[in-house]
């Protein structure tokens, strides 16, 4: 008897199994980001933790054989990706300025969360640590690596963009305990259960995920909503500051 006759044959890794075993290390490694960003790291390492993490992520999806422009990294489109990116930049910076302006809906950027920084803190938030720690992860993993493991390739497909966006929105577990903070959280739905709140604002998230799905399909990649994304938390943080000080 030949020695290859009792070696048993392993299993094959169909291309199937192999985006199935990233898919759920890509959920593992996101739990783990976010709680050493949220509860276990110093505020300093939290770029660090989503710029590493968003690494990671994207070794996962090309091992699962995802292409660059499945995930959202397209030359061809770059151009297309700008004009969508900048576009939305300055309709989130419109929103804010009208909002700053109008009285009644000044507290919408009373958040306790941002306390007092100097000017040299509110630069390091908003230009380092909420786009590596937010930003970059959160658009990579959720409008990039997850859609396109999930079988979105490089078009608008339904199932991927939800499953994606509902991690998206438990994606904000943690930091939702602390929206209370936030005046006009607290005057719209303070009076609810803290469960009640976070449900709510997984919710939101989750839907506000598959609009920034949206904005990166018809801009035809990640940078369309990357800056969106970046207007609207470092624009909102300086405008909030702004009106603080």
């Amino acid at each position: 008897m030949s020695v290859t006759a009792v070696v048993p044959k392993l299993p094959e890794v169909t291309p199937f199994r192999r985006r199935a075993l990233a898919v759920l290390a890509a959920v593992l490694l996101l739990a783990a980001a976010t709680v050493l960003a949220n509860r276990v790291l110093p505020g300093w390492a939290y770029p660090v933790c989503g710029a590493v993490a968003a690494a990671g992520l994207l070794v996962l999806a090309r091992f699962a054989g995802a292409g660059w422009a499945e995930i959202g990294f397209s030359r061809r489109h770059t151009r297309r990706m700008l004009w969508f990116g900048l576009g939305g930049f300055a309709v989130v910076a419109f929103g804010f300025g009208l909002a700053a302006a109008i009285p009644a809906l000044r507290v919408l950027f009373h958040d306790g969360r941002i306390g007092s920084p100097g000017f040299g803190q509110l630069m390091w938030l908003a230009l380092v640590r909420i786009p590596l720690g937010t930003v970059l992860i959160e658009e990579i993993a959720f409008r990039g690596v997850l859609p396109a493991l999930l079988g979105a390739g490089e078009r608008w497909r339904w199932w991927p963009v939800l499953g994606a966006s509902a991690l998206f929105g438990l994606w904000h577990l943690l930091p939702s305990l602390a929206l209370t903070q936030n005046a006009a959280v607290h005057q719209t739905v303070g009076g609810l259960p803290l469960a009640m709140i976070s449900v709510l604002a997984m919710v939101a998230a989750a839907g506000a995920g598959v609009f920034l799905c949206w904005w990166r399909y018809t801009g035809r990649g990640l940078l369309a909503p990357m800056l969106v994304h970046l207007a609207t938390n470092s624009g909102g943080l300086v405008l909030a500051w702004a009106l603080i000080s």
